[in-house]
């Protein structure tokens, strides 16, 4: 049976959905990102974003899509962090009661947040045992919805929404660089930009230790990788969704990947220049950009998605200061 995958449509369903309650966040310039890259660079600030990532987007389309019947059973869901905190955040907005299941080298920060927004959280070990399985093993004994953190239509269509505000906001782009862990805001973002800029090419972003996208990319179908290890710890999926590989190998250009130290080096050039905190996974983008791992003409016009903010400061610093 075909996969039935998200559209366009379903984009600007969710961005009805959204209004009034994410927020619309800015788009930010830099001369000096210009004059490294040799063009013109939009950032999408989703570091700004209501619990600090673009996850908020789709876990709140997500929950908004349930019956009544499923919003009283609840929600449970698996993630490293920003996911978790996007669902236990809308689940408070909602008034649903949620489960995160998160690995236990999540950031503190992220895990504290997701606590704090009211979620119960349970956690595992990423590197022996099956979050997939645990869920599973879950629902069957709680009865709640799974929501995954990104091959779920609402979740991807939710996503979408930040490509397509950005689109709206600068106009049409020859180059849109979007970090890429499971493919929820890739697969999003890859819909908004073929109905608003045609023409736009749009490349993911992935940690160099956990390439599994570049890989399926290349071989044609979805490769699995053992857990990676990675700073960009929003990116560390072993593999990507079913939708959102359909619509990736559909509408994507290319996937790129990117080291750690070319992360630290971008995030450190959005505290120095931009006065901004990005979260590694939100650097990927970037950090694409500035180390040349995309070559791009003089002038053209490049929106970059930053995905997020959400880091342990005691990381940050350690970050900040490395040389």
């Amino acid at each position: 049976m075909s996969l039935v995958l998200p559209t366009y449509d379903d984009v600007v369903h969710a961005s009805a959905t959204l209004n009034g309650v994410a927020h619309r966040t800015p788009v930010m310039t830099s001369r000096t990102a210009d004059r490294l890259t040799g063009a013109r660079m939009f950032f999408k600030c989703e570091n700004l974003q209501r619990m600090g990532a673009f996850k908020f987007r789709g876990g709140y389309n997500a929950i908004a899509n349930l019956t009544p019947e499923q919003k009283r059973a609840g929600v449970l869901t698996y993630s490293s962090g920003n996911h978790a905190q996007a669902i236990a955040l809308s689940g408070k907005l909602l008034n649903v009661a949620t489960i995160i299941i998160m690995p236990e080298d999540a950031p503190a920060a992220k895990k504290a947040a997701t606590e704090e927004y009211g979620a119960t959280v349970v956690t595992y070990d990423r590197y022996t045992q099956s979050r997939d399985e645990i869920a599973a093993e879950m629902q069957k004994q709680t009865g709640m919805v799974l929501i995954p953190p990104y091959d779920h239509l609402h979740v991807i269509a939710g996503q979408g929404t930040a490509a397509k505000e950005l689109i709206e906001d600068v106009g049409e782009l020859d180059y849109l660089l979007v970090c890429l862990g499971g493919g929820g805001l890739l697969a999003g973002s890859a819909l908004s930009a073929r109905a608003l800029s045609p023409s736009c090419k749009v490349y993911g972003v992935e940690p160099e230790a956990g390439n599994d996208g570049q890989q399926s990319f290349r071989k044609g179908e979805v490769v699995t990788i053992a857990p990676p290890r990675s700073i960009a710890d929003g990116a560390l999926t072993p593999y990507l969704g079913q939708l959102t590989f359909g619509v990736i190998k559909r509408d994507v250009t290319d996937i790129l990947t990117v080291t750690d130290p070319q992360l630290i080096s971008a995030l450190k050039f959005f505290a120095e220049r931009m006065k901004i905190v990005v979260e590694p996974t939100g650097c990927l983008g970037a950090a694409a950009a500035f180390s040349g791992a995309l070559s791009l003409p003089k002038d053209s016009r490049v929106g970059v998605i930053l995905s997020g903010g959400n880091v342990d400061l005691k990381d940050y610093a350690g970050f900040l200061t490395q040389v």
